[in-house]
């Protein structure tokens, strides 16, 4: 959630006149604000952060409404005895980045995340775990592969970037080389911040030590990638489309900065073609639009009927979802290119906050060229 915050941030940051263009600015604050709103509840005490309500699997083996849940939920934070860096670190940057978007359209609430997210990073900072060592259960959904040294050097740059504040350009040099975060793993992600690390030093210093590394981690995931038979870049046979909204995301910041531009434009607009259905087999992935949109997402609330009904078997109506989830990006699909509109496979067909965040903002950068 918080990834998926600072993305949707950044989108209203960077291509802000994309936004204006489509008439979403006001759409796209408040959805920021919608989450940040959340994070300022659950930051409960200096130190204190609520990350996680419910358990994984009971959460999972539920099928229904949310708010007819009525199971135990448990809540889990971390604390200076149960630390979470990358959770406290990612949260940071969401409201650093939250505290750019709303600098001049509401002051006094930029103000109030700002200092939040400095508490946070601090926090992270200073009282180092990997989060899903404090908080176990989401280990195993949500597991940090990747440690959270990228979290910390992500976090101290959306804070510069806001405060314009070189102390936290410090801070970030100084987590960049204790972690060593010159190489590179995958795509930017809920998981790995590497290729937006690069950016945003880059944007921040235009040392060209960071440029080279943005511009190489660029290439490499566009060029050495596979593709699927269609033309997707094909990074991840879960979420296929999240992985290729995210680095078209990149390649469309690197255009607006400069940098290869109408091949990085070009490329990133056949992307976000191949998901609104401009593709061989003419599917969009986009529920409620284009030819051949996804029908049944797997998505529990909008696969149940209206109240008064029941959503007991639900999951298995062979139909299409009942409540249509307008805008909503499905995985999209397999490395072979297979996609099949099941509600069940949500490897290929499920929705989530991270699937649509970069997605929008690509949306609107493509928006400012068309």
């Amino acid at each position: 959630m918080a990834f998926s915050t600072t993305m949707l941030a950044w989108g209203v940051i960077d291509f802000a006149e994309g936004h204006e263009i489509a008439g979403q600015t006001e759409y796209g604050r408040a959805a920021v604000k919608w989450a940040t709103d959340y994070f300022l509840k659950a930051y409960t005490a200096n130190n204190e952060f609520y990350g996680q309500v419910g358990k994984g699997d009971i959460d999972h083996s539920y099928w229904g409404r949310p708010e007819e849940m009525t199971m135990e939920r448990p809540s889990y934070k971390i604390d200076e005895d149960h630390p979470g860096s990358e959770l406290a670190a990612e949260t940071a940057a969401a409201l650093a980045a939250a505290a750019v978007v709303f600098k001049d359209a509401d002051p006094s609430y930029s103000e109030e995340v700002l200092q939040v997210a400095k508490e946070l990073y601090d926090f992270a900072n200073n009282f180092r775990e990997n989060y899903d060592v404090s908080i176990e259960d989401a280990y195993y959904y949500y597991h940090s592969f990747n440690g959270y040294g990228d979290e910390l050097c992500w976090a101290a740059l959306w804070l510069a970037r806001a405060t314009g504040d070189d102390t936290y350009l410090t801070r970030a040099r100084e987590n960049y080389d204790e972690f060593d975060i010159s190489g590179y793993l995958g795509t930017l992600g809920w998981d790995d911040k590497r290729g937006g690390v690069f950016s945003l030093f880059w944007l921040l210093t235009g040392d060209s030590q960071y440029s080279d590394l943005f511009v190489a981690y660029l290439n490499w995931l566009k060029n050495e990638a596979d593709y699927t038979p269609e033309g997707l870049v094909a990074l991840s046979d879960w979420g296929s489309n999240r992985a290729a909204a995210n680095v078209a995301f990149m390649a469309l910041w690197a255009a607006k900065n400069g940098f290869d531009t109408e091949s990085n434009q070009e490329w990133a607009r056949r992307q976000i073609g191949q998901m609104l259905g401009d593709n061989p087999k003419y599917q969009s992935f986009v529920v409620g639009y284009g030819v051949n949109p996804p029908e049944k997402p797997h998505h529990r609330s909008s696969s149940c009927p209206s109240l008064p009904e029941s959503c007991i078997g639900a999951f298995n109506n062979p139909g299409p979802n009942p409540q249509t989830l307008y805008g909503a990006l499905v995985g999209g699909p397999g490395l072979d290119g297979n996609y099949t509109d099941d509600r069940g496979d949500y490897q290929h067909n499920e929705v989530a906050c991270d699937y649509n965040a970069a997605f929008t903002g690509a949306l609107a950068a493509l928006a400012e060229i068309s």
